[in-house]
């Protein structure tokens, strides 16, 4: 079987299951893991996150989006070429990845053959339940129903510890900086499992524009910085351009120095295996007593002289 991957996140679960060397081709940001670096990338970006500032980038995502085009590009002379037998893809976000109607179209005019399968998690079961799908169109489903238990038992082993806390932190997951966003999908369950109360944000629902005021209200007891794709460089780079209300100064989260950065990309934004290693480092943040404490490569906590106030 050759597999198309559209998605970071289809990418990692394809190799999650073992089905690495049936993949022909992935996205331009799929970087996990390492050894898939060698295939072609059939889509490109539209909009540089690496020289805008997030303001810029949000401006030019719905500037795009609003006049009914994309942000990214399709290879479709790759795509022919190729000839997949599967193609991954989803229509949740178009933000996320290039749109379903966008394959769906190109799959029909240049590889009518080709299966085209859409993943649409909102929660961590749903993750869970597209990894088990990829397993069954791919014949490894054993391999796959034996994974998902693994990853199973780490989030109850989780659960577990923390379903006896009485005192659970009130958290911010700040899913982009300018304008705020606040969390949706599986987010908010991670903080739950992970021993904290989520703040402004719904499980299963969609992430959704907030206020600076709405998240000061909030009083949050932990801030953490998740920028959609963003890793814990790129979020520490943005903040030298981004400017937060001076009354954010007493957000206990602030005055207790409990703002952290963490690899957004990894173990967030992508509906894929790592979700539960997203989890297992909040839960060292909300609670190193039981968890222990966060390596710097997991989280780092920033410090007050990089969050610049308006």
């Amino acid at each position: 079987m050759k597999i198309v991957s559209l998605l970071p996140s289809a990418t990692e679960i394809v190799c999650s299951l073992g089905l690495e060397r049936s993949l022909v081709a992935v996205t331009h940001e799929c970087d996990f893991p390492v050894s898939i670096s060698h295939l072609p990338a059939i889509t490109a970006s539209r909009i540089s996150h690496e020289t805008m500032t997030s303001k810029e980038i949000d401006h030019a995502v719905r500037s795009q989006l609003d006049g009914h085009g994309s942000i990214y590009d399709l290879d479709t002379k790759l795509l022919e070429e190729l000839k997949p037998d599967l193609i991954l893809t989803q229509e949740l976000c178009d933000v996320c990845a290039v749109s379903y109607k966008q394959v769906e179209s190109a799959a029909k005019i240049f590889v009518s053959d080709s299966t085209v399968v859409s993943l649409e998690p909102n929660t961590i079961s749903d993750i869970f339940d597209s990894m088990i799908a990829v397993g069954v169109l791919a014949d490894a489903e054993e391999n796959a129903l034996r994974i998902v238990d693994e990853f199973r038992r780490r989030i109850e082993t989780i659960r577990e510890k923390t379903s006896s806390i009485s005192e659970r932190p009130g958290v911010f997951m700040l899913e982009w900086l300018e304008p705020p966003f606040a969390p949706g999908h599986w987010v908010p369950e991670q903080v739950e499992i992970a021993g904290g109360r989520c703040l402004l944000g719904r499980a299963g629902q969609r992430s959704v524009t907030t206020t600076y005021d709405a998240i000061s209200e909030s009083n949050p007891d932990v801030m953490v910085l998740v920028p959609c794709g963003y890793y814990i460089t790129d979020t520490l780079r943005q903040l030298e351009n981004t400017r937060f209300p001076a009354d954010w100064r007493e957000i206990p989260a602030i005055k207790n120095d409990e703002v952290w950065a963490v690899d957004a990309t990894s173990y967030f934004s992508r509906p894929g295996p790592r979700v539960v290693e997203g989890t297992e480092i909040l839960a060292k943040i909300f609670h190193p007593d039981l968890f222990g404490t966060p390596s710097e490569v997991e989280a780092v906590r920033v410090s007050a002289n990089l969050i610049r106030f308006s």
